[in-house]
């Protein structure tokens, strides 16, 4: 699965247990923050003047691994 500008945060956060650390590369608190139940990718960039593509890149290379929460 692919993320996009619409991916919830925590949706992110629950299927990969490095997303944290992507989040935190990029200077966010998404794994502490009430907002990852009601953000989606596209709306913590604006916000916080972070490049969308590059947060999506970093985030779906998480998907090419296999370091899926359960897998």
């Amino acid at each position: 699965m692919a993320y996009t500008h619409e991916t919830m945060i925590r949706e992110v956060l629950t299927a990969h247990a490095e997303a944290a650390s992507v989040f935190e590369k990029h200077g966010l608190a998404c794994a502490a923050c009430l907002g990852a139940d009601m953000e989606t990718l596209s709306s913590v960039a604006t916000m916080h003047e972070i490049p969308l593509g590059e947060l999506l890149a970093d985030l779906n290379s998480l998907t090419d691994t296999d370091s899926e929460v359960g897998a």
